[in-house]
């Protein structure tokens, strides 16, 4: 009588797909958790110093913000970490840019070992700077500041200043 091929095939079947199951396991615990702060902007300009604060850049901050939590998930190479318990604490310590990492520490109570937080400096109509700065959580150390120059306030030079910075500027 000749063995039945199938019944070998069932362990190792079954064997790979706990060792599959296992692999994504371990890389999703791998994936550092990111308490993500958002963009503040920082008017150096002309404009903003004889008008004040227009509405569209608003607009364009919480949309570039936005965009920095969804690329950042659709990346697959961070967990985001809702910041969204803090909201008082985060308000009360605006602009982030300026409270000396205390962004850092936020983080920490959130459980998250990174924070990110940006600033989109105009200079004109014409020159803004984009920058995002991650700190390590448990320390408020300086993990890195990633930059880019972009030309034309418009919602399509923001969001492409923030994909290149996503795309091109973070480590892996």
């Amino acid at each position: 009588m000749k063995p039945d091929p199938r019944i070998g095939r069932w362990p190792a079947a079954g064997l790979a797909f706990l060792f599959a199951v296992l692999l994504a396991t371990l890389a999703a615990a791998e994936k550092p958790r990111v308490a993500v702060f958002g963009f503040e902007l920082i008017d150096t300009s002309l404009e903003g110093e004889i008008s004040g604060p227009r509405a569209d850049e608003q607009a364009r901050l919480i949309a570039v913000s936005d965009q920095l939590r969804r690329e950042l998930t659709e990346s697959g190479r961070y967990t985001l970490i809702d910041v969204a318990p803090m909201r008082d604490k985060i308000e009360s310590a605006r602009p982030l840019h300026g409270c000396n990492g205390c962004e850092a520490d936020i983080a920490r109570e959130l459980g998250a070992e990174i924070s990110m937080a940006g600033t989109v400096q105009k200079v004109s109509n014409l020159i803004l700077n984009i920058n995002l700065y991650t700190r390590d959580a448990s320390t408020g150390r300086l993990l890195g500041t990633y930059s880019v120059d972009i030309r034309g306030n418009t919602d399509a030079s923001w969001s492409r200043g923030v994909s290149y910075i996503i795309r091109n500027r973070l480590p892996d």
